[in-house]
């Protein structure tokens, strides 16, 4: 390889150097070296533990409704025998 041909390289690394120090400055760099560094891993469990918490409430709230449709259907039950005996 030439000197004339090295020169051409010598931008080009710089710009791609100096695009490299914008893109680890920024929010993403920031977030993809947090994440490869294992800060993460706290905030997954974090989130585990919330959708326990929320699948938790949910089942409640299933049970909850059930018993409702099942008064909704005996008071149903209720009003038709009392329609049919009139």
């Amino acid at each position: 390889m030439n000197p004339g041909q090295l020169g051409v390289f010598i931008p080009i690394l710089g710009v791609l150097i100096g695009g490299f120090i914008v893109f680890s400055r920024s929010e993403i760099g920031k977030a993809i070296a947090h994440r490869l560094s294992g800060g993460a891993t706290s905030a997954s469990h974090a989130l585990e533990e919330e959708v326990r918490s929320l699948r938790g409430e949910v089942d409640a709230l299933r049970g909850e409704m059930l018993e409702a449709q099942e008064r909704l259907d005996f008071a149903e039950r209720l009003l038709a025998a009392g329609r049919k005996e009139a």
